[in-house]
């Protein structure tokens, strides 16, 4: 057993049963889900394209993508609740802005629960979800993020959606005795075999362009953790298509369909995705997503990476060694799709672990976050985003 696949073993004895979660959500939750999520599933799956510039489906060679946004800053960006964007925080975040080298946004426009977030007026958009009033007037949200020069980002949660699969079961897993099926959190997801989730999603994304987004960025674009220990079981619509697959057509359906409206498309992937081959189980590919957005954004925290990654015994301790290893095997899996290689805008973390115990963790503050930044640097990675589930960040960090 050479070292990759001992450090893989060393992590699969390490998972333990604490909630597991998806994309980014509270900075807790999310051990298991990486733990979990990536590593189950994984399967000997090369690249397919070493050594040319692919297409999006793979075939053959191609001209560049070209990007529809290409007067676009680097992106250097925080993470905002629709809470804080429609409340009294966001002052205190465009303070932050205003007074620092950040320049953009990334705001919930449908969350983690499956809540649209605003009171959209879209009929198809009020039958599918729920919206809300967490931010009760989005025009003026709009015109006051313009006045700072904020580069706003929708963030749009895809496939974890509660709300829809409660109204729509069908569009659901349906378990042997008629009930959705949740995950350990109460949480349901919807199925990406389903067109009509795909169709619901865009339809958002374009009222996201319509309002003055620049970028659309999906997150839990994948089926729930562990599925492969479950697909039997559950009742879903299916076809012949394997979920990695299903995943990377409805990041290329949604792709194609915004691209008339100029706005960026961005996919959240996990961290781990860049260093294993394909978790088939949750159906995440990371080169073939990748192919088909404009900005890929692994979420390379440090906390989420265990004993033993890039030779490092408390990977949350060593924030730059951590960070700079996560990107040298990001850049080696995307390298070789040549012109398709999107532009890579990792989520770093700006929150402490303590839940990894004592001796595991450190208190996360200005070295620790600059840290981060220094490596992406030293990896010609210049874009980020800061994540905090609280939109709590620190003072007085150098973000250049």
């Amino acid at each position: 057993m050479n070292l990759f696949w001992t450090i893989l073993a060393l992590t699969l004895g390490s998972m333990n049963s604490t909630p597991a979660a998806g994309g980014p959500q509270t900075a807790a939750s999310w051990e298991t889900s990486i733990n979990q999520a990536v590593i189950q599933g994984i399967t000997h799956q090369g690249t397919g394209t070493q050594g040319q510039t692919a297409n999006p489906d793979g075939t053959g060679s191609s001209s560049a993508k070209v990007d529809p946004q290409p007067d676009a800053p680097e992106v250097r960006g925080i993470y905002v609740t629709a809470y804080s964007a429609g409340g009294s925080r966001m002052t205190q975040l465009l303070d932050l802005i205003d007074s620092t080298d950040l320049n953009s946004m990334v705001i919930d426009l449908k969350d983690d629960a499956g809540y649209i977030t605003y009171p959209t007026q879209n009929a198809k958009l009020q039958e599918m979800g729920k919206p809300q009033k967490f931010i009760k007037d989005m025009n003026q949200l709009m015109a006051r993020l313009q006045k700072h020069n904020v580069y706003p980002i929708a963030r749009i949660v895809v496939f974890k959606d509660t709300i829809l699969a409660n109204k729509h079961p069908e569009l659901s897993y349906v378990n042997p005795d008629g009930t959705i099926w949740k995950n350990g959190k109460g949480d349901s997801f919807v199925n990406p075999y389903n067109k009509e989730v795909w169709d619901y999603n865009v339809e958002l994304a374009k009222e996201a362009a319509q309002l003055g987004f620049k970028e659309i960025q999906f997150d839990y674009v994948r089926f729930p953790e562990g599925f492969e220990k479950r697909a039997d079981k559950l009742k879903y619509t299916k076809s012949d298509k394997s979920r990695v697959d299903v995943v990377s057509d409805f990041v290329q359906y949604a792709k194609q369909q915004l691209e008339p409206l100029g706005v960026r498309v961005s996919v959240d992937i996990f961290g781990y995705a860049a260093s294993v081959p394909a978790a088939e189980g949750i159906g995440q590919d990371f080169v073939k997503i990748s192919k088909n957005v404009d900005v890929i954004s692994p979420m390379i925290y440090p906390s989420h990476y265990t004993t033993g990654w890039f030779g490092v015994k408390d990977p949350d301790k060593n924030p730059y060694q951590t960070i700079k290893g996560s990107i040298l095997d990001t850049h080696k899996k995307l390298d070789p799709i040549g012109s398709y290689k999107p532009v890579i805008r990792p989520w770093i973390q700006d929150f402490t672990a303590s839940w990894l115990g004592s001796g595991h963790y450190e208190k996360y503050g200005k070295q620790q976050v600059e840290d981060q930044i220094r490596a992406l640097h030293d990896m010609n990675v210049n874009e980020y985003l800061l994540w905090n589930a609280t939109n709590r960040y620190t003072q007085g960090v150098n973000y250049k």
